[in-house]
């Protein structure tokens, strides 16, 4: 089991790559970048940049590296596929599983918070959780990275036991399992977490991030993020364990999520 020091991620300051025959990226890190195409030919060799290098824990082979992605046509800069509109980040597991040669250079080594481009043909930028069924699999492609962080599967909150469900638990509200000694967290913050939920009265476990393949991201924001997550986890500390109910579908039913707050990318 490897145990994970939550940690705030510290961004760098997104910036454009004028040089090289590279789009012009701008915007800040987390958010939809903007992507200015230059005249000319791409080339057919796959490239990667780092347009901005972040100051956080480095990925490495073995991690889920989270990350938010925006994919543009060379050919127009109309955009094909991304993740900021739905808030939900991409999860690409290291841990042996097919990932494209392309992602690996783009998203491995590199410091959570960067900011990293990808130009290549479709069919070599296409990754996980990003679909470009509809591009011609020949037509180049910008790929945009914002890398929140890589996260060992069975990350943890140091020196504690895997999250459970404790008899005589109140169900109506949120409580701390485990205090938090990180930042504040703060409305609108996307959060790195693991988690599991438990069907009451029966006990029975429905879902959880250790199944699914390891941490995950979410935006504390409704429509993104479960009712008790946005209300239960604002306000809450990185490194804290929270207990979050929520009613059932059928009478006297509940379901409740004990999710530990691994990191946190704060709103701007």
């Amino acid at each position: 089991m490897r145990l994970f020091w939550p940690a705030m991620l510290v961004l760098a300051t997104s910036c454009g790559v004028g040089d090289s025959g590279l789009p012009v990226v701008t915007g800040a890190f987390g958010a939809e970048p903007a992507v200015a195409i230059p005249a000319g030919e791409p080339g057919r060799i796959p490239r990667v940049a780092v347009l901005s290098a972040g100051e956080g824990r480095r990925t490495a082979p073995g991690d889920v590296v989270l990350a938010d992605v925006s994919v543009r046509l060379w050919s127009d800069g109309s955009r094909q596929a991304g993740t900021y509109d739905a808030r939900q980040p991409v999860s690409v597991s290291f841990d042996g599983r097919a990932v494209p040669a392309t992602w690996r250079e783009a998203l491995l080594d590199r410091p959570a918070g960067s900011r990293v481009v990808l130009v290549g043909a479709a069919a070599e930028a296409a990754g996980p959780g990003v679909s470009l069924d509809g591009v011609d699999p020949e037509a180049v492609v910008v790929v945009v990275f914002d890398v929140l962080g890589g996260y060992p599967p069975d990350a943890r909150l140091v020196g504690k036991p895997l999250p459970s469900v404790p008899d005589g638990l109140p169900l109506d509200g949120p409580s701390t399992l485990i205090d938090g000694s990180g930042p504040e967290v703060r409305a609108g913050a996307r959060v790195v977490v693991q988690y599991l939920a438990m069907r009451l009265p029966e006990r029975r476990v429905v879902d959880s991030s250790y199944r699914r393949g390891g941490p995950s991201a979410v935006t504390l924001a409704p429509g993104a993020a479960p009712a008790s997550w946005v209300s239960g986890i604002v306000g809450g500390h990185v490194g804290a364990r929270l207990a979050l109910p929520e009613p059932g579908r059928a009478a006297g039913e509940r379901t409740v999520y004990v999710v530990d707050i691994l990191d946190a990318l704060q709103p701007s």
